[in-house]
């Protein structure tokens, strides 16, 4: 499975750390310089979990990002996984 949260659709992006040496002038130094700027992912905050769904009656195993946790306790399982397009609604 790849690292994509199956309701948000987050993904990894790619950004940057800056490296800084030396002290503010507001605090007295010469102030500060970037020394290097290095390549790194921010990656979602992704959990494994196994979901009851009361409509269908049974457990669903879903990847999602803690934030669609939250989404699930504020307008349902069933709700979010179908508009998800998880469940097939007949």
């Amino acid at each position: 499975m790849s690292c994509k949260c199956s309701i948000t659709n987050s993904i990894p992006v790619r950004g940057s750390k800056i490296h800084r040496r030396g002290l503010a002038k507001k605090k007295g130094g010469i102030g500060m310089h970037i020394t290097a700027v290095t390549a790194r992912y921010f990656t979602p905050n992704l959990k494994t979990k196994r979901i009851w769904v009361p409509e269908l009656k049974k457990f669903m195993t879903v990847k999602l990002t803690t934030r669609a946790l939250k989404t699930i306790s504020k307008r349902g399982a069933y709700a979010t996984l179908s508009k998800a397009g998880l469940i097939s609604q007949h």
